[in-house]
């Protein structure tokens, strides 16, 4: 079987480093609260620090983002959704479309500002559902549209 063919948004790439950066914000904002209250912030514990959190934070949102467009896959055939995610740990997931349940589109503050969307298919399987991450919001609308479609005129139970 050949890997998922189709990758995410472009825009994805912006997603996941302004996601990153966001969770980076606490790590700076507690750095700053520490040099406050802590006279010496010039001291070789705060630069220390300080220039760690600038290299790793600069490396996971310029990094990471690039990494895991590259990685990210997915595809949808008449018998089957596929696909494949991760940075570090890479998971390939394959769904049988006679075991889909439902099909849902998430799209929280950041897809909204960015255009995107998310597809979750949910299955009869104990491994949870199926992610469809960082789809452009009318490529997500045709995915679902298409994933009804297709579960609609599958036989099976769902289970």
């Amino acid at each position: 079987m050949t890997d998922p063919q189709w990758q995410p948004s472009p825009r994805a790439r912006l997603l996941w480093a302004l996601s990153a950066g966001l969770l980076w914000l606490p790590v700076f904002i507690a750095q700053i609260v520490w040099a406050i209250v802590d006279s010496t912030w010039t001291s070789w514990p705060h630069v220390v620090v300080l220039v760690a959190s600038i290299v790793l934070a600069a490396l996971h949102i310029a990094i990471v983002p690039q990494w895991r467009y590259r990685v990210h896959r997915w595809e949808i055939s008449d018998t089957a959704v596929y696909t494949r995610t991760g940075w570090l740990s890479q998971e390939r997931r394959i769904a049988p479309i006679s075991r889909v349940q439902t099909v849902d589109t998430e799209r929280g503050p950041l897809d909204r500002l960015l255009g995107l969307a998310t597809v979750t298919v949910t299955t009869a399987s104990s491994a949870g559902a199926v992610k469809i991450t960082a789809l452009d919001r009318d490529v997500a609308d045709k995915t679902v549209a298409r994933l009804t479609d297709i579960a609609g005129r599958t036989v099976g139970d769902a289970t």
